[in-house]
């Protein structure tokens, strides 16, 4: 197994090794302690109990990133104290931040880059809240203009969204309408989804990249089923692109793939900066087509910190260093550089599943031509273990691998699913793919299966 990315001093001479003072030992873990203690005192304490943590680039569960380059973490730590709120101090980190917001309205074929209106977040899920505040805003407005009562409010969207589409719903009293999903395709289309629209649906929330299975939703397909339906009924009905992964990866290697603000009914996207964007937790970005896919009643002027500044997140003070750590993304790789980063995930990816796929019991559920992440099971029949078996397990060998079962009414498939992000080197990979061979050996001792070789992970 690899070493933990932990800097550990061992000492050659154990008579220089001093007992720990009583006071060391008194220091509580947790309840205030009475008095100070030594700084270096209380780092070792932390630090210890740090290591009890899971490897970061081992977790083989999460999007976010994990692994930056030495610049870019200096970057964080001379901003860390730099509140993004207190526009008029710094205001150069304001305009790195005006400035990404640019550059990703260029990427995703803004109309009018321009014109677009957007902000970084702390996350997909603050930005995804703000898309959906805005998608509400902006029904509740028409409905009033049209003397109709704005009480009943509902947003359709597949039963594979993330959870933050969950706690909008919850958070600002809008009834979810969850697509069901099918055997086989576990994803949001068109086939039925304005079974579930009518006049108080104030969007429809397509998934760009789910985090089941890593698949895209079709989006330009939806766009055209809820054009038909404008059509036949006089509603019109906006989209909102949740590209929380797959926003930073399409634009890179799909580049025919029409998802974006191509398509007129997209209102609004947001994406995670701290996933594919190469950048620490937690940063996202919002973004919405016009000034008119955003209300001004959503956007406050706040002068109290000096100047005079727009505000329109539902957060307010943070650190600028995430800011400032994707500017520096957007810069040190280009379009380039960034496409090379998404075809080394994607093609690890694929490589991946080939080789799970060749490992029985296990089947592919996706393989990794979306997002570079996929999902896999356990072929139908009897094993003698189950797909949770095999994440503890692994987990036991330091991977994290989560299993978990699909959304309803698919909840009987039960999948692990795998992402690979820059830093899971060939290496990783091929420690993982000896490891996960050992692993099902181990649960499956009848089955014959060939050695595990530790080896890097060939991707060609």
């Amino acid at each position: 197994m690899p070493i933990p990315d932990t800097d550990v001093v061992f000492a050659t001479d154990f008579d220089t090794l001093a007992p720990p003072a009583a006071t060391d030992l008194l220091v509580p873990l947790d309840e205030l302690p009475e008095s100070a203690s030594s700084p270096d005192l209380v780092l070792r304490r932390v630090r210890d109990e740090l290591m009890l943590d899971g490897n970061a680039r081992l977790n083989l569960a999460t999007f976010v990133t994990t692994w930056m380059e030495p610049q870019a973490r200096q970057l964080m730590a001379d901003t860390a104290e730099k509140n993004l709120a207190d526009r008029a101090e710094y205001p150069q980190i304001t305009a790195m931040e005006e400035r990404c917001v640019r550059m990703l309205a260029r990427l995703w074929h803004a109309p009018r880059p321009e014109q677009v209106r957007g902000c970084s977040t702390t996350g997909s899920s603050e930005a995804a809240m703000l898309g959906g505040l805005a998608l509400k805003r902006r029904w509740q407005a028409r409905r009033r203009a049209q003397g109709k009562d704005t009480a009943r409010p509902n947003l359709v969207m597949g039963a594979n969204v993330q959870v933050c589409w969950k706690k909008f719903a919850n958070y600002f009293e809008v009834e979810p309408r969850y697509v069901p999903t099918e055997p086989g395709c576990y994803h949001l289309t068109p086939d039925t989804l304005t079974a579930y629209c009518d006049d108080n649906t104030i969007g429809v929330v397509t998934v760009l990249g789910s985090t089941f299975d890593g698949s895209y939703d079709p989006v330009a397909d939806i766009c055209m089923a809820l054009d038909g339906y404008q059509a036949a009924t006089g509603t019109d009905i906006p989209v909102h692109v949740d590209g929380a992964s797959g926003a930073m990866v399409a634009p890179f290697l799909d580049p025919h793939l029409m998802w974006d603000f191509q398509l007129e009914r997209v209102a609004s996207i947001n994406t995670s900066g701290h996933k594919y964007g190469h950048v620490f937790p937690g940063l996202g970005w919002a973004l919405w087509r016009d000034a008119e896919a955003l209300p001004d009643e959503l956007v406050f002027e706040v002068d109290y910190l000096g100047g005079r500044s727009p505000s329109f997140t539902l957060n307010f003070s943070r650190p600028g260093a995430h800011v400032v750590a994707q500017y520096y993304s957007f810069l040190r790789y280009g379009f380039e550089g960034l496409r090379t980063l998404a075809i080394q995930s994607r093609t690890t990816a694929r490589a991946l599943a080939t080789r799970i796929r060749a490992i029985p019991p296990y089947e592919l559920v996706t393989d990794g031509s979306e997002l570079p992440a996929f999902a896999f099971r356990l072929a139908h029949g009897t094993h003698g273990f189950t797909v949770f078996d095999v994440s503890h397990a692994m987990r036991a060998r330091g991977w994290h691998l989560p299993a978990y079962p699909l959304p309803s009414p698919c909840q009987d498939v039960c999948v692990l699913r795998l992402v690979v992000r820059t830093g899971f080197t060939a290496e990783l990979a091929g420690m993982f793919i000896a490891d996960l061979t050992e692993v099902t050996r181990q649960l499956h001792p009848g089955r014959s299966m060939p050695a595990p070789i530790v080896k890097p992970l060939t991707t060609a």
